[in-house]
């Protein structure tokens, strides 16, 4: 038999690297979407694993480098509880921008006129008889450490109630919260905290964007960041799995709920933007609702949740 000259034997060979070539780069195409995919859904199987074995309606959401969306139960039926200080927040800054005003402006209100029985950092370290607070301390005060007299304060005398809600509707879509009342109003009516309500992505998009687009005047925007980063409160939630980890920064705001009739705890909640040391980030917000249990045991689910997801997208660093 004749041998197979020089220019068979070349195509053969060139024939075999192009079908190997494009088995290669179909195979590259379909492993980094699946890969993707699969990074999402190792998070929502993990969290969702968690959330059923608590006696209480658990809803998670995750943003992961500003395009990764992962959300659990993701529903607008959350109390936020002081969660809407964060909305308050930007909202106040978003109208002093608009006005053209400082942070530094003073507000002053007789003590008599604020609530002695509500949680307020503020009133115990100004005894004084009336006290005058640059409005900067204030939103120190209701970001870092929850205060509700602060909050009050800036819904009577800066932007109402309504007005922030109508101004966080230009933020985040209108379907994933609502801002009825303050924390006054909350007070005298418990079962009213149910309308001021959010869905965990909502929150987590508004974190979100707070951390990575403009919203307002760099300067009150970083203050907004910066007071979040200094947040004092539940520290036992989504930071306490992190505080151990070289390098990682933890901005968050909580809100903590009441125990209603049936003995259930309405709400414990805490939502978050993380830095990792390598540079990206998450958001990741975590709403407990009407759980039966204690606070105890609302903050561990919440720390197991933030451990699960800190865990897999340190684990996936190229995606």
């Amino acid at each position: 038999m004749k041998k197979p000259g020089k220019d068979f034997l070349f195509a053969i060979c060139c024939t075999l690297a192009c079908l190997c070539a494009v088995t290669t780069l179909s195979a590259c195409r379909s492993s980094v979407k699946p890969s993707a995919e699969s990074y999402r859904q190792e998070i929502a199987d993990s969290v969702s694993r968690i959330a059923e074995e608590y006696p209480g309606e658990i809803g998670i959401a995750v943003i992961i480098g500003n395009k990764d969306t992962v959300a659990v139960n993701d529903r607008n039926v959350y109390p936020m509880m002081s969660v809407f200080k964060l909305h308050q927040a930007i909202s106040v800054c978003r109208r002093f921008d608009l006005d053209d005003m400082s942070l530094d402006s003073v507000m002053t209100v007789d003590r008599a006129d604020l609530d002695p029985a509500t949680w307020s950092p503020m009133l115990k370290q100004h005894p004084e008889p009336r006290i005058s607070l640059p409005v900067k301390e204030l939103l120190q005060y209701s970001l870092s450490l929850s205060d509700n007299n602060a909050s009050n304060l800036m819904f009577d005398r800066l932007v109402g109630v309504a007005a922030t809600d109508s101004l966080i509707a230009t933020i985040i879509p209108r379907a994933t919260f609502s801002i009825a009342y303050s924390e006054h109003d909350m007070a005298a009516l418990h079962d009213r905290a149910y309308a001021n309500s959010t869905s965990p992505l909502g929150a987590a998009m508004l974190i979100n964007r707070l951390f990575t687009d403009s919203l307002m005047s760099p300067d009150k925007q970083e203050f907004i960041t910066a007071s979040l980063k200094d947040c004092q409160t539940g520290t036992d939630r989504i930071a306490v799995p992190l505080l151990d980890k070289a390098g990682v920064s933890i901005a968050h705001k909580t809100g903590s709920g009441y125990v209603n009739e049936k003995g259930q705890l309405v709400a414990h909640n805490d939502v978050a933007y993380i830095t990792l040391p390598d540079g990206r980030s998450y958001s990741l917000a975590v709403f407990v609702k009407d759980l039966n249990g204690n606070e105890r045991m609302a903050s561990e689910a919440i720390a197991r949740i933030s451990a699960a997801v800190y865990s897999i997208v340190c684990n996936n660093s190229g995606i």
